[in-house]
């Protein structure tokens, strides 16, 4: 039986749903990410595109290069409000589907030509989509997840497009090779030193030449090419670690920068206790002014309490930040995740400490994740995750993501 994966995508996710709270932004030059001019384009309506403006791109550039553009700093639960909508009507629809990025999906549909037919299921779900959500969406469909991929990419905006079985290969063969998935811009300008700029070249070429030039990650790329490469699907996302960042305005103040820390190891610490996880090992990251970037990580006992997790986070940055420049950057991440509670340290832990822990995610719960937080954590800025980090869903992505 052949294969059939459908793959879905919310197109300029981020600007659709700034149009769907705002109507008189429909139309208009729009992009959406950091409003200053050391922010990001998280994302940008098609507007914006003929002007050069791209997702990833510093936002004083894409200003430059569209200046009439609206700028919105968006909304990271709004986001996530319209998403979990979309994940809903698939939940419904499909036997078997993978989340794979907040605006992305793939669904197997494999044995539904016999009853009902895969193209017309496909449309009548991105039909569904957009009449009860309002937002534009394509999709593409083949035997495979990186050809349906592609095709959904071919079909945009709001459109969509099926690749019969057999007929990857012609369909991949005149398209550049930056549309091929896992090909990157180190990787494409590599490709183009060689002379390689369609896909159709790579097909023509023996397997054995892209691995000798690349590696294994040149065996990927040719099975791609050729249509071959067969990936599956992944309908939970095991998470190995979970992290938070904040950019700052190159600050050199230890106690806005402290705070942030605090309240950022807080945080994770309740999405630990949240999803039921413990984690042993604690890594701290600053970006100085000049963009020069270091971390350091220690291991810890299993362990998912505040008390814990805020002084070893604090204490890595004090190792860390010893050059006294202006930083850009800070960052915590938490890795090493077991499933499992909170062993209680028969010394060290009272149970006053453990209830008002309780008493304070009970809150969190209940009224959401910056109703109750720790006066040392007072000043920092927004830093409520807005979902469950161990839903089995992608983490969000608010930058660098092509849309």
């Amino acid at each position: 039986m052949n294969s059939s994966i459908l793959h879905l995508d919310l197109d300029t996710f981020f600007v659709s749903c700034e149009r769907l709270i705002d109507s008189r932004l429909a139309k208009r030059p729009l992009m959406v990410g950091g409003t200053g001019n050391r922010g990001v384009v998280s994302a940008c309506s098609y507007e914006t595109r003929k002007f050069g403006v791209r997702s990833g791109m510093a936002m004083k550039l894409a200003k430059q290069l569209c200046p009439e553009a609206v700028v919105i700093k968006g909304n990271a639960g709004t986001y996530t409000k319209y998403s979990q909508a979309v994940t809903e009507i698939i939940k419904e629809s499909v036997p078997v589907f993978e989340k794979s990025s907040i605006d992305e999906f793939y669904a197997d549909l494999t044995g539904m030509d016999k009853f009902f037919g895969c193209y017309k299921f496909s449309t009548e779900l991105r039909n569904k989509i957009i009449r009860e959500t309002g937002l534009p969406i394509s999709f593409g469909l083949s035997s495979n997840k990186v050809t349906s991929k592609v095709a959904t990419g071919e079909a945009k905006p709001n459109n969509q497009m099926q690749i019969d079985f057999g007929l990857e290969k012609p369909f991949l063969a005149p398209l550049s090779v930056k549309k091929i998935p896992a090909v990157g811009s180190k990787t494409y300008e590599s490709l183009r030193s060689l002379g390689i700029l369609k896909v159709k070249t790579i097909q023509e070429m023996p397997l054995e030449m892209m691995t000798s030039a690349f590696g294994k990650h040149g065996q990927v790329i040719w099975k791609r090419a050729n249509g071959l490469d067969r990936p599956p699907l992944i309908p939970f996302h095991e998470r190995k670690s979970i992290s938070t960042e904040r950019t700052f305005w190159n600050t050199s103040d230890m106690v806005k920068l402290r705070t942030n820390l605090t309240a950022m190891a807080e945080n994770l610490a309740y999405s630990l206790r949240n999803g039921n996880k413990l984690a042993a090992c604690i890594s701290v990251k600053i970006r100085y002014a000049d963009f020069s970037t270091y971390s350091k990580q220690a291991k810890i006992p299993y362990t998912n309490a505040d008390h814990i997790i805020i002084p070893k986070v604090l204490e890595l940055f004090e190792q860390l930040y010893n050059r006294r420049l202006l930083l850009r950057l800070v960052g915590v991440r938490i890795s090493d995740l077991v499933s499992g509670n909170y062993q209680i340290d028969l010394f060290d832990d009272t149970e006053e400490m453990l209830n008002l822990y309780n008493a304070m995610d009970h809150i969190r719960t209940r009224f959401g994740e910056k109703k109750v937080m720790r006066a040392s954590c007072m000043g920092a800025r927004s830093i409520g995750r807005f979902y469950n980090a161990f839903n089995g869903e992608p983490p969000m992505v608010l930058a660098h993501r092509t849309q």
